[in-house]
């Protein structure tokens, strides 16, 4: 019995995986430098030193490649280190973090992307998915282990979770563009850790059919 080699259809473009990866990296560029309003195939295309032809077969439109290139890029997960202790891991993510959202592409194109979602609700969309699953994967780690530590209670509600480790640095360093200085992050990393601490903390929950007893006073006379 002899096994034969699958061959492409004839006629089908067979796409090389470095024009893909110049052309993903142009897009970035592009971002970075004009934002997503000013951006064009032919200016990706000539930065990618390719034709615009090869985008075409790849991606549909602007938005199309857009929309893939950079969900791709939010969707990279970050190496999250064990330190023992949940005030710790903060720390490090959100060392980790800062580097990352004050990349020079980071810095241009996330801020012009949040303000172009305003206005485009597929941007919205796909910034939505592809960053918060991101960040309730890193959010689920912390979490975890955090309550095999003892330190949240097994009730701890995860997006809840996501918005307290992810809002404040993302706000300060994406948002307002705010500098944050490398005694920031431990600060940071303590408030966080104290607020999961106390809004993640199990319910007391009590026996409905046990009332507490009415609190009473014993007052001496005076001069007894």
């Amino acid at each position: 019995m002899t096994t034969e080699k699958r061959r492409a259809p004839a006629g089908a473009a067979v796409l090389r995986g470095d024009i893909t990866t110049a052309i993903r990296g142009a897009v970035m560029q592009e971002l970075a430098a004009v934002g997503y309003g000013r951006l064009s195939i032919e200016a990706v295309a000539r930065r990618a030193g390719v034709s615009k032809t090869a985008i075409y077969r790849r991606w549909s439109s602007k938005l199309e490649l857009v929309l893939e290139i950079v969900s791709a890029a939010a969707g990279q997960s970050l190496p999250l280190p064990d330190t023992g202790e949940l005030r710790g891991d903060l720390e490090m993510l959100f060392l980790i973090m800062s580097r990352a959202l004050r990349h020079p592409l980071a810095a241009q194109i996330i801020p012009d992307l949040l303000a172009e979602a305003a206005r485009n609700p597929r941007i919205a969309q796909t910034l939505e998915q592809a960053l918060r699953a991101n960040q309730r994967d890193i959010g689920g780690q912390l979490i975890g282990r955090a309550i095999k530590r003892g330190e949240l209670g097994p009730d701890a509600d995860l997006d809840l979770v996501v918005d307290l480790i992810v809002g404040p640095l993302y706000w300060r360093l994406a948002v307002s563009r705010a500098p944050l200085s490398a005694a920031d992050v431990p600060r940071l990393a303590t408030v966080v850790a104290t607020a999961l601490e106390v809004a993640c903390q199990p319910a007391v929950r009590t026996d409905p059919d046990v009332h507490p007893s009415p609190m009473t006073v014993s007052i001496d006379p005076i001069g007894s």
